[in-house]
């Protein structure tokens, strides 16, 4: 091991930073976020660092600079000047203290890591000055990893510490407890900000003796790319023990899923419903109360025609630790894959999600009146078999039968199909491209503004002529 890590406290020290250009403010930045006190000596500072930190650190001439570095415990050197740069450096050597010369990795006693600061908790990638940029790679990669409240739920355990030594003699049973609530639904509470539902759960673990069952969350695995999953989707699948996903869940996003969790198929397709909701609910409400972390895995978004709502009330129904993972919806990710803006300034004020699936199959009650105005668009899901009845009630309520609209099949996906067309040609412009779903109808000027719509609609309209 080339580095040696180590973490100082802050509180009550002293840094000082040489240099008062670009380079250092960047250095004061992250010094001004910690409990030290800073100081930067230069012969003369860009206004822009003066602004910044007028009420933060502390500006100084390189006549000060032996008072200063004389109670300092360490000296950050950013000069640009050569000249600067070797005063700066023996004035610092002259009082013993480490330095870190940016970009001068052969002069330095410590380098400044990439940080990942999460309060309580803080993480450090360093390359010893070889890489800097893998270093901040690395770095981002762990805060998908690391919710933002992470250092709240830290603060959170030390509160407790030792009213948990008090509860339990021995060290294992000790053991034991902490990792039930940092991994069970105490934590979860803490990191969805819910503090005084986490107080309650921690009293009540404490009186028990045990923590409490496991937690569940619903999460949105958005329309398929998996690039497009949020981080807290990422870092929730990296910690499940069980998943139950839906059909619409694409294989790339599976494969994120933590190796060793379970997964279990519990996917609907028109016709088919391999599991009833019901089951799905005692799934869930079984696997939780095993004290296992739960994920249940949703395409698009859980709470826009996925049934997530359904899901939610069943799980608080039996008093098990529900949490709401939102993803990106299929309008959304569709639309923006396409280059189709769902609102517009001239074409479109509003939009409206609705579905073309009614629940035992017939016709979906819509007020198709209210869908017919114009300058609005239409995003209709699950909407490819009635496609034909959609375009037949939205011509009849006035809409304009040459409306643009955009047919999108496995939307942000490798082997997504985008076909475009006019309202009145809904269903030939189905059937003729093969599309069998999932897709994602949109209805309204906004479906005809992309290049690719475009050409498409003069194509259809000189083939008409």
């Amino acid at each position: 091991m080339d580095l040696f890590p180590v973490f100082f406290g802050t509180s009550g020290l002293k840094a000082v930073v040489f240099g008062g250009d670009e380079n250092a403010r960047r250095k004061v930045r992250l010094l001004a976020r910690t409990k030290a006190e800073v100081s930067v000596i230069a012969d003369s500072f860009v206004p822009e660092m003066t602004d910044e930190f007028e009420n933060r650190v502390q500006f100084l001439g390189y006549d000060k600079a032996n008072s200063e570095l004389s109670e300092a415990g360490f000296a950050i050197i950013a000069e640009e000047e050569e000249v600067q740069v070797q005063k700066a450096l023996k004035l610092a050597r002259d009082h013993r203290l480490p330095v870190n010369v940016v970009d001068r990795p052969k002069l330095c006693d410590f380098t400044v890591p990439s940080i990942l600061d999460r309060g309580s908790v803080v993480a450090a990638v360093a390359t010893g000055g070889a890489a800097p940029i893998l270093a901040r790679d690395i770095r981002a990669r762990l805060e998908s990893l690391m919710p933002e409240r992470l250092g709240e739920l830290a603060d959170f355990a030390r509160s407790y510490r030792d009213a948990v030594k008090s509860r339990f003699s021995e060290g294992d049973d000790r053991r034991v407890f902490w990792e039930g609530v940092l991994r069970g639904p105490v934590a979860e509470l803490v990191l969805a900000g819910k503090l005084s539902d986490a107080h309650s759960a921690m009293m009540r673990a404490l009186e028990d003796g045990k923590t409490e069952t496991g937690v569940v969350h619903i999460v949105g695995a958005g329309p398929g790319d998996p690039e497009l999953l949020t981080l807290k989707a990422f870092r929730i699948l990296q910690d499940a023990d069980i998943v139950y996903y839906d059909k619409l869940v694409g294989e790339g996003i599976l494969n994120l899923i933590r190796r060793d969790a379970d997964r279990v198929p519990v996917g609907k397709s028109k016709g088919n419903h391999s599991v009833p909701q019901e089951d799905i609910h005692r799934l869930l409400v079984g696997s939780a109360k095993e004290g296992k972390r739960v994920v249940r895995l949703k395409g698009g978004d859980p709470f826009i025609f996925g049934r997530g709502g359904e899901e939610l009330a069943a799980l608080q129904a039996e008093d098990v630790v529900a949490h709401v993972i939102p993803g990106i919806s299929s309008a959304l990710g569709c639309a923006a894959s396409s280059g189709i803006p769902l609102t517009h300034r001239d074409h479109a004020q509003s939009v409206t999600f609705v579905t073309g699936h009614a629940r035992s199959g017939e016709e979906p009650d819509l007020d198709w009146p209210a869908l017919a105005r114009e300058n609005q668009t239409v995003v209709v899901y699950m909407g490819v078999g009635t496609s034909g009845m959609i375009a037949e009630r939205l011509t009849g309520a006035g809409r304009d039968p040459m409306t643009p609209v955009a047919v999108i099949e496995n939307g942000t996906r490798e082997n997504e199909i985008r076909v475009f067309g006019r309202l009145g040609d809904l269903a030939s412009l189905v059937s003729d491209n093969g599309i069998i779903g999932p897709a994602l109808l949109i209805i309204g000027e906004v479906a005809g503004l992309t290049p690719e719509a475009i050409a498409a609609l003069t194509a259809q309209m000189e083939t008409a002529a």
